[in-house]
């Protein structure tokens, strides 16, 4: 079964959380059970060889990276970055070239060989449905990252944080071969003066570039009038709407409106910020409600009220299979069992300009005297933004590098305030912290707002598998989560 030919779209579909979170094991495990697992797109590139500068541990990557259709650049990274396992020490890892609005041949190619391992290992010897998870925002990286998804099979592209009404369009040219483009953010461009990203599949094939099949696509929207802009004005097919509450973890919109924060710094979120469900059925599109959703009753209420499903992330997070370092869950469920998870919404903390949700925990970069005490540092910038410099030039900047480095680009010290290095931190959140000296990153976890689920979940257990989570899900909908494997 794939996207094209389900005849009913996913009950439940796993968040793409964070950096390796929705690693390829849970979008796996989620659907061989009849479900949506997703994959998190998010510095996959960075991911993919850090495993490999980890030593491959079971020889998953070295496996999917046989299959990819250019086998000289499977070759090149294994040469570059592969390390048995035990020799890296407690060396730093190394690094791959920033992006930038223009990157060679080959950092384009080492990105679609990431994003086509995370893909095919998720699809592997089953006939569930896989999709994607992109940031709209993290524009550079886009167009490489879905091309080798589409090469590995991808069923589904869910992209939020952001406006993608150029993916339609573009999903449509890599499937035909074809050249895709998305309009590039540019602070300070002259009107008039368009910015572009492209890229073309034809560059990197000899004998031509494969048909591909085009993916479902799934855009995250906060409202009704985002869903009924972007069914009207993407530039081709929209397939569903995923509808996110301001409950849900990672990024969330802004609420509507002059932006007012409560007596903790969080933003105060109203009625307007909820989507009007009436004018999503009137659409006519399927979709499925967001943020606060992981329980048996909420996927029922979903239902009645016309909806596909739910999307989850906070449940999936936590379980065995996600890929969040094993003491950050045992550090966190012990909390929940305690019933003392206190997760703030920040609107500080995310280099975007997004509020993004913070699980308040010790030792991480959620305490603040711990965070301010790191040496501020920018060595993966993909939350970079671009600008043109005085001289007409292109560059980037991103506020949560050294101040003193922002504020010489142009940008300005207020800023700077309290934002928080989300590359580095999501990174350590799964066990690839990078070391500096005789300094280790920390941790930043993100999660949604309640914690309830994974109470319920937990029981007496001291934890749980995606399956256990899609079985509790289920109990009230009357069908079952089995799945028959190909």
């Amino acid at each position: 079964m794939s996207a094209g030919t389900a005849m009913t779209p996913p009950m439940i579909i796993q968040g793409g959380m964070g950096i390796g979170v929705s690693n390829w094991q849970l979008a796996r495990a989620v659907a061989t059970r009849g479900q949506l697992g997703v994959v998190s797109g998010t510095c996959v590139d960075s991911l993919m060889v850090r495993r490999l500068q980890d030593g491959d541990i079971g020889g998953d990557i070295r496996r999917a990276m046989k299959r990819f259709p250019l086998p000289d650049v499977s070759a090149d990274a294994l040469l570059k970055y592969f390390i048995p396992a035990g020799e890296r020490g407690d060396q730093p890892y190394k690094l791959l070239p920033m992006w930038r609005e223009t990157v060679s041949k080959a950092r384009l190619q080492i990105t679609m060989l990431s994003s086509f391992v995370e893909v095919y290992l998720a699809k592997e010897g089953h006939s569930g449905v896989v999709g994607i998870n992109l940031l709209t925002k993290v524009q550079m990286p886009n167009l490489a990252t879905l091309y080798g998804a589409m090469l590995a099979g991808v069923d589904y592209v869910l992209m939020g944080a952001g406006i993608p009404k150029d993916i339609p369009g573009v999903l449509d040219a890599f499937a035909r071969r074809m050249p895709g483009r998305i309009r590039f953010d540019v602070e300070g461009a002259a009107r008039g003066d368009v910015h572009e990203i492209q890229f073309d599949p034809s560059e990197h094939f000899a004998d031509g570039a494969p048909l591909l099949r085009r993916p479902k696509f799934l855009p995250i929207v906060s409202s009704h009038s985002l869903a009924t802009m972007l069914a009207k004005k993407a530039n081709g097919a929209v397939d569903g709407f995923v509808v996110e509450g301001p409950t849900a973890g990672g990024h969330n919109a802004p609420p509507r409106g002059h932006t007012q924060l409560d007596v903790n710094g969080e933003p105060i979120y109203t009625e307007r910020d909820e989507a009007d469900l009436s004018e999503m059925r009137a659409l006519g599109y399927p979709f499925w409600l967001a943020g606060g959703t992981a329980s048996p009753e909420s996927l029922k209420d979903a239902l009645d009220q016309g909806a596909a499903g739910v999307q989850i992330g906070t449940l999936f997070a936590y379980s065995d299979e996600s890929g969040l370092e094993t003491p950050l869950k045992t550090q966190v469920l012990d909390e929940v069992r305690r019933g003392g998870v206190r997760v703030k919404t920040d609107a500080k903390a995310s280099p975007t300009g997004f509020p993004f949700k913070v699980v308040e925990l010790d030792e991480t970069n959620s305490v603040e005297a711990q965070y301010a005490a790191r040496e501020r540092v920018c060595d993966l910038g993909y939350l970079r933004s671009a600008y043109v410099r005085p001289d007409g030039r292109t560059d980037y900047r991103c506020p949560a590098e050294p101040v003193e480095t922002y504020v010489k680009k142009g940008g300005a010290i207020e800023d700077t305030i309290g934002r928080k290095c989300l590359c580095n931190a999501l990174f350590a959140n799964i066990g690839q912290a990078q070391v500096r000296g005789d300094s280790v990153e920390r941790a930043l976890l993100t999660s949604g707002n309640d914690f309830t689920p994974v109470a319920r979940m937990l029981e007496d257990r001291m934890h749980y598998s995606a399956g256990d989570a899609i079985d509790y899900l289920l109990q009230d909908v009357g069908v079952t989560a089995e799945f028959a494997a190909a």
